[in-house]
């Protein structure tokens, strides 16, 4: 069977690798608590034995179009009759497995299928909305741009002629009249909200002959435990009878189509051979070795549905339809210490993707590198070539197809390469950049905070709180020192700015005079042909590096982009952000579980290729049972926060 061409996202699951990392022990009773949130009597105690071959090889793919948006899954079954026990326990109460000749197949929700034969399987999920006419197409837009000049003209015109008063006409009246009957039958709902508090209200004040005084807990403050009259639940009004007809007739409809689009897809695989056949260009960057592998079609996803739309109907949307029309392809590695994510970004346009390409391909500069420390929390590098920038801009502006101003677009970029000197451009940014977050630092500011009174008069008050602040170094190589010096001596002699900006040697700052803000004072400086931004003038000399943060430096030059999170220390340094008792306890899960983050990219072959790894900090058999792991803690600190406390 072979996959459809509209297919915007395509994945493979790796079960023969996955199966051996997923330990079911820890996996089962989580999987079980969450399934009886979502159902009164859960039935199914061991999802490790569905029926469903764990250890073979699963595929997903997603189409879309205006109208149909679907999600297929087709899997391998080991055990027949465990796989129809396990469907019986989802499927809604009452409904019947249909039988067709060479599968069976039961709608498990309205627009959720599952079909199957004795060793395979294919879970559908079907979106089916009612195509609309666009009202806004090339088309008739010289229309309703008549119907526009035509209602104005008509306004105009009513400024000067008095219009006659028309006879009443008691059948527009009774038009009229539905109308305002069906916005009120919309809003029922919200209405019979304020109504209850409304009520709710009147009965306390009748008793108390005053508002409740509330905390953000609704329990009452001063000691005072009065609450509100316990009230009947007031039904909402019964929404008329031939208007919910209506609805479940669309309804109806709906599934009718969604279930017709089913059994085709069910239809057409089953009597094929049962093997997917996937087209070469999707599996171009497939590892076999990855845990799983996905491609997105990500120019299809942007391009066609509304948002291709929403492009049509701009004069330059054809550049962002180009910048768009891409193919990203992804690989997925759970390994023992760490998640492992590389990705592959070509565009379709092989000149463009050159085009690309080359901006990756940048001098490299050792004194930005130098800013990386031991402490720091993470930094951010790139080393980049600016002056293909503008290539690419040219390629993209280029390759804009016969728009209504292809012409004068293509003169105005001739235009723009007479005018600007790329070159010099280039020389006071060439795209070597780093951005270094040494530290969070607890900093108190002051805000304004308004309170209430009993008879809801406002009053302002001043309050403080912890706040976190980063000490940080932004820097960029420049081939044109003059050119900065005399954008921030502007910037200190200037009449108005000079308020704020000064110069002390050959540092220029910038200082809040209320200093309530949570950056104080910043430095500028320019030498030895770098920029420099940062919070402290600590930060403007190298940096001592041990053997590990020698490495980072090392890579940090090496790669055209490249960057380090330690996720751990920047929770320590927002430790001020977390307030309440159950923000404590996630903050103290995640400060021992969390772990480093690296990211770089580079251009390897015809695509610019990015890695990212997570390297894990906690006693999980791999990287995958971690995430189950953190999430299981996550879900009982949450159950737990949800149970009455006993005093």
């Amino acid at each position: 069977m072979k996959i459809p061409n509209d297919v915007v996202f395509y994945m493979e699951i790796n079960g023969k690798q996955l199966n051996q990392k997923i330990n079911w022990q820890k996996l089962n009773p989580l999987l079980h608590e969450l399934s009886k949130k979502n159902k009164e009597n859960s039935s199914w105690n061991d999802y490790s034995k569905t029926g469903i071959k764990y250890d073979a090889t699963q595929y997903h793919y997603a189409s879309f179009n205006d109208s149909i948006q679907t999600y297929t899954t087709h899997f391998i079954i080991d055990n027949k009759a465990k796989f129809q026990e396990f469907i019986n326990s989802t499927k809604k109460k009452g409904l019947e497995i249909s039988q067709k000749k060479n599968y069976s197949y039961v709608d498990i929700d309205d627009d959720v299928f599952v079909a199957w034969n004795n060793d395979r399987a294919v879970l559908s999920m079907v979106n089916y909305t009612k195509p609309y006419k666009d009202l806004l197409t090339e088309e008739n837009v010289d229309s309703i741009a008549a119907v526009a000049d035509s209602a104005v003209a008509a306004i105009v015109d009513s400024a000067y002629v008095t219009e006659p008063e028309l006879p009443f006409d008691y059948k527009e009246e009774i038009v009229m009249l539905k109308d305002e009957i069906k916005y009120l039958k919309e809003s029922i709902k919200e209405n019979n909200k304020e109504i209850t508090r409304i009520q709710k209200d009147i009965k306390y004040l009748e008793k108390h002959h005053k508002y409740p005084k509330e905390n953000v807990d609704t329990q009452h403050s001063e000691g005072e435990t009065e609450m509100y009259p316990q009230e009947e639940e007031y039904a909402e009004a019964e929404i008329d009878s031939s208007y919910q007809k209506e609805l479940d007739s669309i309804r109806r409809e709906d599934f009718k189509i969604v279930k017709k689009i089913a059994e085709g897809r069910f239809d057409q695989y089953f009597s094929s051979s049962l093997e997917i056949e996937v087209p070469k260009a999707m599996l171009t960057f497939r590892d076999p070795n990855s845990d799983a592998y996905v491609y997105t079609y990500y120019g299809k996803l942007m391009n066609d549905g509304i948002y291709g739309k929403m492009m049509k109907r701009f004069e330059f949307g054809q550049f962002f339809r180009n910048a768009y029309d891409s193919n990203s392809y992804y690989n997925l590695y759970f390994d023992k210490d760490k998640v492992k994510l590389v990705n592959n970004y070509q565009h379709k346009n092989s000149e463009t993707q050159k085009t690309i390409s080359s901006v990756y391909k940048g001098k490299k500069n050792k004194k930005l590198a130098a800013l990386i420390n031991d402490k720091s929390v993470g930094y951010y590098v790139m080393n980049v070539n600016g002056s293909k920038c503008f290539d690419m801009m040219y390629n993209l502006l280029q390759d804009s197809g016969d728009g209504e101003y292809k012409k004068e677009m293509e003169l105005m970029m001739e235009t723009m390469k007479i005018i600007l000197d790329e070159e010099a451009i280039t020389k006071i940014a060439p795209g070597n950049g780093i951005f270094v977050l040494n530290e969070l630092k607890s900093k108190q500011v002051e805000y304004t905070d308004y309170e209430y009174d009993e008879n809801y008069n406002e009053k302002e008050v001043k309050k403080t709180k912890d706040v976190a602040v980063p000490n940080f170094t932004f820097a960029f190589a420049t081939e044109n020192e003059g050119y900065w010096n005399r954008v921030f001596n502007v910037l200190s002699t200037n009449k108005h700015l000079s308020k704020n900006f000064s110069k002390a040697g050959n540092i220029y700052s910038f200082k809040d005079e209320k200093g309530d803000g949570y950056m104080d004072q910043l430095y500028f400086v320019v030498k030895d042909g770098i920029v420099y931004l940062t919070s402290s003038t600590d930060n403007l000399s190298a940096q001592s590096q041990s053997d590990v943060s020698k490495q980072w430096a090392k890579d940090s030059s090496k790669y055209p982009l490249s960057g380090r999170l330690d996720v751990q220390k920047l929770l320590i340094g927002l430790e001020k952000e977390f307030k309440t008792p159950s923000e404590r306890k996630s903050l103290d899960l995640f400060r021992k579980n969390v772990g480093e983050m690296y990211y770089r990219t580079e251009v390897k072959g015809d695509s610019v290729e990015t890695e990212i790894d997570y390297k894990i900090k906690n006693s999980s058999e791999n990287s995958l049972m971690y995430f189950f792991d953190l999430f299981d803690e996550i879900y009982k600190i949450n159950e737990a926060e949800k149970k009455p406390q006993i005093l």
